[in-house]
């Protein structure tokens, strides 16, 4: 079984020329993607899989959610934060000043101060991982949060906050839906780089008759692995690794390889 698996791993170390990354384009021209495109001469394309549809006012009225009922609100993302607000100006809520905040990163702490100013509210920040934003959780159990979320989310923080008995609503504020990928149906690439378990639904949504050949599968995160493996895919690169953090890292391990 290991032989055949090494043999297989050997035959699809293929030189890369192509990759299709399953996300938006980055603004920054220091972004690592194109420091891997012009270090090894690649064509790099950006595509994102997903996109996010707003859920309306209608539908979130009947979730029930009584924004001022809580004490904190809970966010994990820039799309958390946007609808968020914007559900609560549509709703005609004030959010109360003494609203707290409990943030996955910095990133997302200081995206916060499109709609507050930030030096005048309370803000606990998670390092990067929903884990470290539990290790801040177990230290204000006596909030009453609100959990703005996608239809599609980790179980990870929902999870802890319903096992030890945290007072917690979930508000499902946007969908995260499949891309119209049509145009890309007669396009390969040697590399496609996902990110989510729903960017390879978005795959199958789109092209149900997928067949994954010499292309290279690469996938972020343990959850994205396990959606590529779990529909039949092979998962050629993975990342992160220990010496390769970033999607880039690892990519660029992989081309080293193929390229010895």
């Amino acid at each position: 079984m290991s032989e055949g698996k090494l043999k297989l791993s050997k035959d699809r170390l293929k030189d890369v020329k192509s990759i299709l990354v399953s996300q938006p384009e980055p603004s920054d021209e220091r972004s690592p993607y194109f420091q891997l495109r012009d270090k090894f001469k690649l064509k790099v394309d950006f595509r994102p899989f997903i996109k996010i549809e707003p859920t309306d006012i209608k539908d979130f009225r009947k979730q029930k959610i009584d924004i001022l009922s809580h004490t904190a609100v809970i966010l994990t993302s820039r799309n958390a934060v946007d609808h968020f607000f914007r559900l609560a100006k549509e709703s005609r809520v004030e959010v109360p000043s003494d609203m707290k905040y409990f943030c996955v990163s910095d990133q997302t702490a200081n995206y916060l101060q499109k709609y507050i100013v930030i030096r005048k509210r309370k803000i606990f920040t998670g390092y990067r991982t929903a884990e470290d934003l539990i290790e801040i959780l177990k230290k204000h159990k006596n909030e009453k949060y609100l959990f703005p979320c996608s239809d599609i989310r980790k179980d990870d923080i929902p999870d802890f906050l319903t096992d030890n008995g945290y007072n917690f609503k979930e508000a499902i504020i946007y969908r995260t839906v499949s891309a119209d990928l049509s145009d890309l149906a007669d396009v390969n690439y040697d590399i496609i780089a996902f990110f989510s378990p729903s960017g390879i639904a978005s795959l199958f949504d789109n092209f149900p008759d997928f067949k994954q050949n010499d292309t290279r599968i690469a996938a972020f995160g343990p959850t994205t692995a396990k959606a590529v493996r779990d529909a039949g895919l092979i998962l050629d690169i993975e990342a992160p690794l220990p010496n390769a953090p970033s999607m880039t890292g690892a990519i660029e391990m992989y081309i080293r390889k193929c390229r010895e």
